[in-house]
């Protein structure tokens, strides 16, 4: 006999990765190990978090902020061992808006909604629907994304000189771009070709080497050393401070919070989409498995307490995640480390930060812009399936030219249309027929009895599959074209995997119009659910009968044709 596997509670839905660490036996072997992966994590992340709050808008140490205070709560409180929060590229695009539109204290309230709204969602156990969302839409605005990280990083990359703010809109900015090609910098255009070269040769023949860090020095270097006239963090944004910021939050109040909702619900969806994703591929790569509802509410407080420090949206990062279990790490303890390595970094070398060029950090957000694109997934959905392709480019398409939460809305409303449409088409309604039995050795299909198929006083009917409102119509057009006067209805629903209300109502409109023809109807194989709910829409005796087994159904129903 099978053992009953025992439902999690709620403590143990919400106990950290942290705390399960520690029951297990942590010992000095896994926390040098861990030290090691935090340390590596964290020269991963230094110049990552920088160019990452560049491009959205905002002033470099926002980015080592979030890095530090959101990931330190990610890895302390989180439902995935191996995770590691703190700024993404897949935000940029939002929080560039957000700051337009809002100013940075309406992204820092916006951050700081968004975490509640994480945090609920976790806590009610809600955190199974984001992983709904259909793979061609996630495709779709992953790659869009990239394409607007590249477009966004054109300007320092090149050292253009532009006249005016740089357009939001893609093709505005396209052309702003366009229009200011004859200012090009040499000096600029090298540097980020240093950098990338750096990267991609690094990443080629020593792959565990920090390219970005050494891609940054080497650009610092050869600009401090050569004088090249090219913008800094210090000339841009005067430096990086040495020091954590007080705790605080901008002023609220109710006309604030209604303006910055939208753009709170938008951090929010991306933010758990893009943590659960960074969970799923370390429980891929470290064997273990991640609780989701327990890393929303890790990511909630993460960024609650992000925006308390003036750092903006945190979420799981697939690649610095990755990198903390290739580097060895055996627990949360190596994300908290990463945290710490990266405030010591910051007190000790905030100085040198000023130094750094910003087509040195361009550069490196092209990689990751390049790394995002999901080049070999994106033309593999456009040769599958037609609808998966048209979820794919509407996605794609809407992210870059019109809005993210737009793209991902609309694809994810095409998408679950499709499923509906592609689930409506496989329910099938068979009519009992005579099958040899080599005939079900050849198609694995199982008969109704030979004797059924030729009795026009009992009609047998089969339906299988999801029998919900999209598939309905289909059923009841194949119900209401059973000729004949038959004088009972046998409708077998053992093979029926979903029935809802509307199917419900489409079996009790059949019933009633059977009744007024003087015929039973008896439905064979309803689970005990399915029963209750066509109790509820008037499903019941005596006009319909209830079977388990349809050679019951069948005896029955010739013994009132024989009464009768």
């Amino acid at each position: 006999m099978l053992a009953r596997t025992r439902e999690p509670g709620f403590i143990e839905l919400f106990t950290p990765k942290l705390v399960t660490v520690f029951r297990e036996g942590y010992g000095l072997a896994a926390f040098k190990a861990d030290v090691l992966a935090g340390l590596t994590v964290a020269i991963i992340a230094l110049p990552l978090s920088m160019a990452i709050a560049i491009a959205s808008g905002v002033s470099p140490e926002r980015g080592l902020y979030t890095a530090i205070v959101g990931g330190f709560f990610v890895s302390a409180l989180g439902g995935s061992r191996f995770q590691i929060g703190g700024p993404a590229g897949a935000f940029i695009v939002l929080v560039l808006a957000t700051v337009q539109v809002h100013g940075v204290d309406g992204l820092i309230l916006a951050t700081f909604l968004s975490g509640l709204i994480l945090f609920a969602i976790g806590f009610l156990r809600l955190g199974t629907f984001i992983k709904y969302v259909p793979y061609p839409v996630t495709v779709g605005f992953t790659s869009g994304i990239a394409v607007i990280i590249l477009a966004s990083q054109i300007k320092d990359f090149l050292g253009l000189s532009l006249i005016g703010p740089e357009p939001g809109p893609f093709v505005p900015k396209l052309q702003a771009l366009g229009a200011a090609l004859p200012t090009v910098s040499v000096s600029a255009v090298a540097l980020s070709v240093l950098a990338v070269l750096t990267i991609l040769v690094l990443r080629r023949y020593r792959p565990h080497w920090p390219g970005f860090l050494i891609a940054v020095a080497l650009a610092t270097l050869a600009a401090w050393l050569l004088d090249l006239p090219v913008e800094t963090i210090g000339t841009r944004f005067g430096g990086i401070p040495q020091t954590l910021p007080l705790p605080h939050l901008p002023e609220l109040t109710v006309e604030k919070i209604t303006s910055v909702l939208p753009a709170a619900l938008s951090f929010a969806l991306l933010g758990g989409i893009e943590s659960l994703l960074s969970a799923v591929v370390a429980d891929s790569m470290s064997g273990r498995r991640h609780r989701s509802n327990c890393e929303l509410v890790a990511q909630g407080t993460a960024n609650v307490a992000a925006a308390l420090f003036g750092g903006f949206c945190v979420t799981g990062t697939i690649a610095r995640t990755a990198a903390n279990i290739r580097a060895g790490a055996r627990g949360p303890v190596s994300g908290m480390l990463h945290s710490a390595f990266l405030l010591v970094f910051m007190l000790a070398a905030a100085p040198l930060a000023s130094f750094i060029p910003l087509a040195a950090l361009a550069a490196i957000l092209v990689i990751v812009a390049w790394n995002m694109a999901e080049k070999h997934q994106f033309a593999a959905l456009l040769r599958g399936a037609r609808g998966d392709a048209v979820v794919l480019m509407v996605t794609f398409l809407l992210v870059v030219f019109r809005d993210l939460t737009e793209g991902i809305l609309v694809g994810f409303g095409l998408g679950a249309l499709l499923f509906l449409h592609r689930m409506s088409q496989a329910v099938e309604v068979d009519r009992a027929n005579a099958i040899t039995q080599a005939d079900r050795a050849d198609n694995g299909e199982v008969p109704y009895a030979a004797e059924i198929a030729t009795d026009d006083d009992i009609v047998v009917y089969r339906i299988s599959g999801a029998f919900f409102f999209g598939a309905a119509a289909s059923v009841a057009a194949a119900l209401d074209r059973i000729g004949g006067q038959p004088q009972a209805y046998v409708i077998d629903i053992a093979a029926v995997s979903v029935l809802d209300s509307t199917a419900a109502a489409t079996i009790e409109g059949f019933a009633r119009k059977a009744r007024g023809q003087g015929a039973t109807v008896y439905l064979v194989g309803a689970s005990p659910a399915i029963r209750h709910l066509l109790r509820t829409h008037g499903v019941r005796p005596p006009h319909v009968r209830f079977y388990s087994k349809l050679d019951g159904a069948i005896a029955a129903a010739r013994r009132e044709k024989e009464s009768a």
